[in-house]
């Protein structure tokens, strides 16, 4: 009875372990089958005079009490709120305009900035002492003498009288010579090898990514915290990002980086690792990151070949090879496509943003029409899937296949990466006046 007892208990404690195990990777498969809900929507109402009046690249924060621009060369965060600057980043000191921050970008569900900075490298080179392991031989060289005979000489009978009447008037001479000859003789000594200095030549810039995390637009005793995150070593000297993307349900990155001698697709994760992702000969127009799964959907042209793929990982998947097929971007679920022709976008597709992507799926058609389309546009996917197409005039909003239009009344203008909130800058002066507001259409 005892026994039963002891193997009942034990298997009710396997049972509840396995349960619990079971719970917990169902969980992990229902993050990936159906992952968190997009962070929610704010929007605001408010004005704001901003010092100076050559701000540029300007981007709303998340919760849209933060402003962050690029005013000579510097980045600068605005705090809406508190009317004031609370965060600077010079470039260092010098002429060159590569150094710097090179790019920057709000995280889409929180307060934080990334940004990318750049300096000349303290240690352009560094020297190495190499010891080698083996020995070195010498040879040396030196003359030795050593003595030789020189054999009898036979002579002819009929000369030995003559010869004999000579030797009585003189000397006489023996018939066994010695000579002294001369050789080279060469020895060769084992010596240690000496060392000698090699010279590494390092990248002449650091390219390093920081994140900034900025407090509550309404405390005034926090102050933003600006973190160094890791140095880019493979981030070409000159070089210019291009287009920057951020899946942050996965914590990847994506980042085109444009040199004079070539172009590169970097992807960096969570660990911190550098991957370049691009083929050689490889130029990429457009990119969109899924805020699922993170695939990187991209516009990938080799020569005289353009597609649209998917990046998972390194397999290439193609989804369109359209040539009038761009990637448009993604939100919840769904990647949108545009057909471009003539510098006007004709027609928006969509497909599924599935986990494992298949090659040529099929596209939907959401909207057929005709939009100007050049290189002064702007485009993003909002919150509600609406397709917002915006220049400096007008802002085309598309919702579930219907088109409306909003007429755009500041200096410059800016939408949120929502789609929620539209910043006017006016410029007065020495300085511009912020207005935002929530992006409303008009059928």
């Amino acid at each position: 009875m005892k026994k039963l007892r002891t193997v009942a208990v034990w298997t009710l404690i396997s049972l509840l372990v396995q349960y619990g195990g079971y719970s917990y990777l169902n969980h992990k498969v229902q993050q990936v089958i159906a992952p968190v809900q997009s962070p929610k929507v704010i929007t605001t109402q408010l004005k704001a005079t901003i010092p100076g009046s050559n701000l540029q690249d300007v981007q709303v924060s998340y919760a849209k009490d933060y402003i962050a621009y690029s005013e000579d060369g510097t980045l600068k965060v605005f705090n809406l709120k508190k009317k004031k600057v609370v965060f600077e980043k010079a470039p260092p000191s010098g002429n060159s305009k590569s150094l710097g921050v090179l790019s920057y970008q709000w995280l889409p569900d929180r307060n934080t900035l990334l940004y990318f900075y750049a300096k000349a490298n303290p240690k352009p080179y560094t020297l190495e002492t190499v010891y080698p392991a083996q020995t070195q031989s010498k040879t040396s060289s030196s003359k030795v003498q050593t003595p030789s005979t020189t054999e009898p000489k036979t002579e002819d009978p009929n000369e030995r009288a003559n010869s004999k009447t000579t030797d009585k008037s003189g000397d006489k001479t023996s018939n066994n010579k010695t000579n002294t000859n001369s050789s080279t003789k060469e020895t060769t000594k084992e010596q240690p090898a000496k060392p000698y200095v090699v010279k590494h030549y390092n990248n002449p810039q650091l390219t390093e990514l920081y994140s900034l995390d900025l407090p509550d637009s309404d405390d005034d005793s926090t102050a933003p915290d600006d973190r160094f995150n890791q140095t880019i070593n493979n981030f070409p000297a000159g070089g210019k990002i291009e287009e920057c993307v951020v899946s942050t349900f996965t914590n990847l990155m994506y980042l085109t980086v444009k040199s004079e001698q070539s172009e590169l697709l970097l992807e960096i994760d969570v660990m911190k690792n550098v991957k370049t992702l691009s083929k050689s000969g490889e130029t990429i127009d457009n990119m969109a990151a899924s805020d699922r799964y993170g695939t990187l959907y991209l516009d990938s042209k080799v020569g005289s070949k353009h597609e649209v793929i998917a990046l998972d990982g390194s397999k290439r998947v193609v989804i369109s090879n359209n040539n009038s097929d761009q990637i448009l971007g993604i939100r919840d679920g769904s990647v949108y496509i545009g057909e471009i022709e003539n510098n006007r976008l004709v027609k928006i597709k969509t497909t599924d943003d599935l986990n494992h992507v298949t090659s040529n799926p099929s596209l939907d058609t959401l909207w057929e029409g005709n939009i100007p389309y050049d290189d002064s546009v702007r485009t993003l996917i909002g919150a509600d899937g609406q397709v917002i197409v915006y220049n400096n005039q007008t802002a085309y909003i598309i919702t579930k296949g219907n088109l409306s239009q909003v007429k755009l009344q500041g200096d410059e203008n800016y939408v949120s990466v929502d789609g929620a909130e539209l910043i006017q800058l006016t410029k007065n002066g020495d300085s511009t006046q912020a207005e935002l507001q929530p992006l409303k259409s008009k059928e």
